[in-house]
């Protein structure tokens, strides 16, 4: 039986995060295949965290910096590592190579963090992103992890890409895999455009992008408010803090809900779905969910990037503020142009996201890997380069800190 080791950054939240649902999108095709799954991590326990023990999948909590590790991996010997974002990479990965050298390792980038640190700091300084915010060293981290193991999953099309021409990826280390989605969810009954009402966002407040685009909608709701005085915007998501709760005003129709039970019945109720982002990398789990749940959208070149190919998009995307003003009270307002737009998401969902060519393509990738692992290796000559002097770097680092805080210990306990 083949054995999964899934080291997570954070417990997957499949309702909190698009990022837990493509964890738990991986999570079933690895089970479907019969495959026996541990899920570890460093990360405290959290309250919307996915039931893991009912899927019969053994969550166990791992240190970091600790040789604990050494003797889990060794124990467990698994013929498959994925590490859940790369900095997962870079404290387990060594440890991995060390104790199960032939195991296949994978990463799931989620996003490329670089991509969206880049840009983040391009719009805190108000200017457009350069190749100088790209190439930084959250990008050196990213992709030497990227080069260290024996494939990536990207989720966007665009960063696969971005990682080919910019960095010089080879596209045998890459896999584009977006969201798997079971497009027969678009044959559930639907409200129809009369029988929906007021706009919705949602995503999870610890996401600063998400934040960012609060933030936005709390600048742009008034003008969109005064066309539409009896609209409201509902605003979801999970972990809101005090500064987000402070923005609820029922007079003005801005409704901060916070948490949502049911993330897709309070899609689903609402005629437009809201999504200014400025920033961000991979793709929008709120949009794809929109599609899934007939709900058209207003967003911007960021928030649609790289989810919707040549076809036509499930609503409207604006390049500024007036124009994403004008397009939500449009599209609120205009049912032909509501019932095209929710017709183009069915399309985006069944064109681009279809769960099962999606997974078969995943598992070809990951069998003709494990079958000819070391000539993949031995054509990757950066990559063995890169653990080489990943290795002893942290390796030395990780067993300092390890011993620095056994030394605390001991001295604590002679106090």
């Amino acid at each position: 039986m083949t054995r999964v080791l899934i080291i997570g950054y954070v417990w997957p939240e499949p309702r909190s995060s698009a990022a837990g649902s493509h964890m738990m999108g991986l999570i079933h095709c690895f089970r479907q295949q019969g495959w026996q799954i541990t899920f570890a991590s460093p990360a405290a326990i959290s309250p919307h965290m996915e039931d893991l023990q009912a899927l019969d999948i053994p969550a166990v909590s791992i240190a970091l910096n600790c040789s604990s590790f050494d003797e889990f991996v060794g124990d467990l010997q698994p013929d498959i590592v994925l590490f859940d974002r790369f900095m997962m990479e870079e404290q387990f990965g060594w440890r991995v190579e060390k104790h199960c050298p032939n195991a296949l390792r994978m990463l799931d980038t989620e996003d490329l963090h670089s991509l969206r640190n880049a840009r983040h700091q391009a719009l805190k300084q108000q200017r457009e992103m350069t190749r100088q915010d790209l190439l930084s060293e959250m990008a050196q981290r990213e992709v030497a992890a990227i080069y260290r193991c024996d494939l990536t999953l990207i989720i966007s099309d665009y960063e696969k890409q971005l990682l080919e021409t910019e960095f010089g990826v080879s596209p045998d280390l890459l896999l584009h895999l977006p969201f798997m989605l079971d497009s027969s969810k678009l044959e559930q009954p639907r409200p129809a455009f009369e029988e929906r009402q007021h706009f919705v966002t949602i995503g999870n407040f610890r996401h600063a992008p998400n934040w960012d685009a609060v933030l936005q909608l709390k600048q742009l709701w008034p003008k969109i408010r005064k066309q539409l005085p009896d609209a409201e915007l509902h605003v979801y998501g999970a972990y809101p803090p005090k500064k987000a709760t402070d923005l609820h005003q029922p007079k003005s129709g801005f409704l901060v809900k916070g948490w949502a039970e049911d993330a897709n019945e309070v899609v689903r109720d609402a005629r437009v779905m809201l999504a200014p982002l400025r920033f961000g990398a991979g793709i929008k789990g709120k949009l794809v969910e929109a599609m899934l749940n007939g709900t058209p959208s207003v967003t911007t070149p960021i928030g649609a990037e790289a989810m919707y190919g040549e076809l036509p998009w499930n609503g409207l995307i604006a390049n500024d503020d007036t124009g994403f003003i004008n397009g939500a009270v449009e599209l609120y307002q205009n049912p032909e142009l509501w019932q095209q737009s929710q017709q183009n998401g069915d399309s985006i969902i069944q064109q681009r996201y279809p769960a099962q060519p999606l997974q078969t393509k995943l598992l070809a990738r990951i069998e003709t890997l494990r079958n000819r692992l070391a000539a993949h290796r031995l054509n990757n000559f950066t990559g063995a380069m890169l653990r080489h002097h990943h290795q002893r770097s942290t390796q030395f680092m990780s067993q300092w800190i390890e011993t620095k805080t056994k030394l605390a210990e001991l001295s604590g306990d002679a106090d």
